[in-house]
């Protein structure tokens, strides 16, 4: 697992944003930090880190994405990681995932999980991101890395579960979400969708703070 600050302005308050598969910051740079230090974790291929906090942070929210609800519970109750910025803790969210993302009543089904790693190229990859939203791809979401590595990732995915104990203070779901599909996040989460769009949600805001 890798990790990357994309505003480190020693801010009394954090946001640690944990990705979706296959993403890169390019999805969020447009985010206004405001006065929060933001880290992202992504790249799920294999859920070490060399991370450590270097202080406590008087507030620390985290934020998931995607795949990234599920490493979110499995990571941030490792001891070894975030536990030690999280004794200020702030708000927890999830954004378009479930705790069982490759699931066939609340996640995506598995027959077209184990498709999409069976026949996954660079053509598949483009087509996922597409998908990601209502109309036409914004520029500049898709990542740099090799096909083969994402694959890997995708992989990994698979082999997961995640820690269900993890209750977030807030869940946001898409009306038109054609990646985790839309009946089957609120079928785990018990709720109603309560976004406009697609499984990218990200350019529908301007701050980090209004996903809070």
């Amino acid at each position: 697992m890798k990790y990357k600050w994309l505003n480190k302005k020693n801010n009394d308050k954090l946001i640690v944003f944990f990705n979706g598969w296959g993403m890169n910051e390019n999805v969020v740079k447009h985010l206004n930090p405001e006065d929060y230090d933001v880290l992202m974790f992504y790249d799920y291929t294999n859920l070490e880190t060399d991370f450590r906090p270097e202080r406590q942070y008087a507030e620390t929210n985290v934020i998931a994405w995607s795949m990234g609800a599920m490493i979110a519970s499995i990571v941030c109750n490792k001891p070894h990681t975030l536990t030690p910025s999280l004794k200020g803790r702030g708000k927890s969210v999830t954004i378009n995932g479930t705790l069982k993302p490759i699931d066939d009543k609340f996640g995506i089904p598995l027959k077209i999980y184990d498709l999409t790693i069976s026949n996954f190229n660079e053509e598949s990859y483009e087509k996922f991101v597409k998908n990601m939203f209502d109309n036409s791809q914004p520029a500049s979401t898709a990542t740099d890395r090799s096909t083969e590595d994402l694959k890997s990732e995708l992989i990994a995915l698979r082999t997961y579960s995640a820690g269900l104990d993890f209750k977030p203070d807030k869940i946001l779901i898409s009306d038109n979400d054609k990646v985790i599909p839309t009946k089957n996040q609120c079928a785990f989460w018990e709720t109603l969708p309560n976004l406009k769009g697609g499984h990218c949600p990200f350019f529908n805001f301007k701050k980090w703070s209004e996903l809070l």
